[in-house]
């Protein structure tokens, strides 16, 4: 009898309590110290693509879990990425990108355009938090990038946009496809490319610490441009 009564044991806890304990154990898939560690620059990018691939298909497996994984991630956070987005409330990365809760350090301000303390908060989420890409994502049809184009003026917004004006300046240049403000949607959106590949540049000119990791390997610098009406990102670099 009391052998009957441990295989019972043994099969209900098997059953119930040895998959709990391996799905704790698994955190519902978020990054752990060691699996960021292994992540290699390249797979971190590719991940990237991969889940906006899942986001775009309308297949997404990590973010359905999101709130699952609150209690493992409240343990620490080990991000694979970095990503600076546009305040626009329709870029939300995690859902983009298809990504667990603690796979991304997220920086978001109208325009994507990079500043001292953005900067100073990304050479932390690479050197000492161990995010293994940085990320600049712009988007389709940009409010910024308009006000931009279009020289606008209004309190504090005024600074902000005067980043975003040499990407402008350089379209404007050899500019030959219609006017040059936000009534041209052509235009719109090759200042928006253009103001990414900007503050690329100027993280790479303004942070000698992100510099020498992208040098040395230890991590990859993007570009993207997110498409609102598809869902899609372009990479870029």
């Amino acid at each position: 009898m009391k052998t009957i009564k441990l295989l019972i044991f043994t099969l209900v806890f098997s059953i119930s309590v040895v998959p709990a304990i391996a799905q704790k154990s698994a955190g519902y898939g978020v990054q752990t110290k060691a699996s960021q560690a292994a992540i290699t620059p390249q797979q971190a990018l590719q991940l990237l693509k991969d889940g906006n691939g899942r986001f775009v298909a309308g297949k997404p497996k990590n973010q359905k879990n999101y709130r699952k994984q609150v209690t493992f991630t409240a343990q620490g956070q080990f991000p694979y990425a970095a990503i600076l987005s546009c305040l626009d409330s329709r870029v939300a990365v995690e859902e983009i990108f298809d990504l667990n809760n603690g796979d991304s350090f997220n920086g978001r301000v109208a325009g994507n355009v990079m500043n001292p303390d953005m900067l100073g908060s990304f050479e932390f989420a690479t050197k000492l938090a161990g995010a293994k890409v940085v990320m600049v994502l712009g988007h389709t049809k940009c409010g910024a990038v308009k006000g931009a184009c279009d020289r606008a003026e209004m309190g504090n917004l005024t600074g902000l946009l005067d980043r975003i004006e040499p990407a402008v300046d350089l379209v404007s240049t050899d500019w030959k496809d219609g006017l040059k403000n936000s009534s041209n949607a052509k235009f719109v959106e090759a200042v928006g490319r253009k103001n990414v590949e900007l503050v690329m540049q100027n993280i790479k000119k303004e942070s000698p610490i992100l510099k020498e990791m992208i040098e040395k390997g230890q991590i990859i610098l993007v570009g993207g441009i997110y498409d609102l009406e598809t869902g899609k990102v372009e990479f870029i670099g």
